[in-house]
């Protein structure tokens, strides 16, 4: 089994790693809904945009400008395809940068689980010298009982 000083450095280097990961994690988290918040505000201005075209239609539109509303939608449309590209691209880097900060959790973990059953077996260890000392002190005493 590794020396405690090795396994606390094992430990210190799995906590900075999780350290690490988590912001990651947080980064990758914050980007994500700042993508699904532009993806909203698309929505709704184009929303908006629509609502203001039928509104026009109502009291009459010339050709040009007819074409001009129908050429920004699809500007907007296809910037909302894009954005919706960028939403997904971004939900997959969380899952990616989740799933690596897990990783490193349970790396760090099982060095904390490694290191409770080395001080476990210090402990049994140092029990059973003082249990050997105790037995060895107690039978000096009855030896010079007698």
């Amino acid at each position: 089994m590794a020396t405690p000083s090795a396994l606390e450095t094992l430990i210190e280097l799995a906590t900075k790693e999780t350290d690490e990961a988590t912001k990651r994690l947080g980064r990758a988290i914050r980007v994500s809904e700042e993508a699904q918040q532009k993806l909203a505000i698309l929505q709704q201005y184009r929303d908006d945009y629509a609502a203001r075209f039928q509104e026009t239609l109502t009291t009459g539109l010339t050709a040009l400008s007819y074409r001009n509303f129908q050429l920004f939608i699809e500007k907007i449309d296809t910037a909302i395809t894009g954005q919706q590209d960028v939403v997904r691209s971004t939900h997959q880097k969380v899952a990616d940068a989740r799933m690596a900060w897990q990783a490193c959790e349970r790396k760090r973990m099982s060095y904390d689980t490694l290191a409770a059953r080395a001080k476990e077996k210090e402990l049994q260890k140092e029990n059973r010298r003082d249990q050997k000392a105790m037995d060895e002190h107690a039978s000096r005493i009855t030896f010079y009982k007698r």
